[in-house]
């Protein structure tokens, strides 16, 4: 089996390594002996969404994401539909905030994102900075996530977006509600980087269990992979979880 993966603007959105999450699937795609194709999409290049198994985007600076801006709203049409029929897609920081309604800047200004996620993005009055121990909703062993955050947005959930994760250290989505990312379908908007994948690497599964659903039309499990290096550096964040709530 071969999973294709389109990485959106890996020139401008590579924000704190980003970059690692699409090692990280492919690393563990081709343990597993199966094909991992990557499409690099940069500004104005066409992609075929039918051909692509999963979508990453990662974060970037504000200046980064006013270049590709205007040529990422031009995919709203034809994303948003293969999103909605199943096709999955990992969103980081400046990413997860463009898959949302609209991000309101400091001085007032709204800038409309692709509408897909049903949350909204404003700017804070302070970052957002530090590691992150949150508890996954979704059905995973274990149940945490781990990363690292630094945004100076605050981001608010809908009542279609389901949040990834509740937090047990950190800010999250707005240092308000105790929630962090936003869950729709297939898709994942977080404020993780660190690199997520690499460090939680049942998620990078998951995400590999969608593509391969995605692509055969039905339910496929994967074959065990030994993990035990990757939950070591899980378990390093975790324990500062602990060590804080002593």
């Amino acid at each position: 089996m071969d999973i294709t993966l389109a990485h959106l603007y890996p020139q401008h959105m590579n924000l704190y390594g980003d970059r690692g999450n699409v090692l990280a699937l492919q690393y563990r795609a081709q343990k597993r002996h199966m094909g991992f194709h990557i499409i690099n999409v940069e500004i104005g290049e066409p992609v075929d969404w039918r051909q692509v198994d999963i979508v990453f985007m990662g974060g970037g600076e504000d200046s980064h994401q006013a270049k590709i801006y205007e040529d990422f709203l031009r995919r709203k049409d034809s994303l948003s539909e293969a999103l909605s029929q199943g096709l999955p897609m990992l969103a980081v920081c400046g990413a997860y905030q463009l898959l949302g309604h609209e991000y309101r800047t400091a001085d007032g200004q709204i800038l409309l994102g692709l509408g897909y996620l049903d949350v909204v993005t404003k700017a804070g009055a302070t970052r957002s900075i530090g590691d992150v121990v949150c508890e996954a909703v979704l059905p995973l062993t274990p149940n945490t996530l781990v990363g690292f955050e630094n945004h100076g947005g605050q981001t608010f959930l809908g009542e279609k977006a389901k949040p990834l994760a509740h937090v047990q250290l950190g800010h999250g989505n707005n240092g308000e509600d105790g929630t962090e990312g936003a869950l729709q379908n297939h898709v994942i908007g977080t404020y993780l980087h660190g690199s997520l994948l690499p460090k939680n690497p049942h998620l990078t599964d998951l995400f590999l269990s969608w593509a391969l659903e995605w692509r055969e039309g039905k339910p496929v499990e994967l074959p065990p992979l030994d993990s035990s290096w990757e939950m070591a550096a899980h378990e390093v964040i975790v324990k500062r979880r602990n060590l804080k709530h002593v």
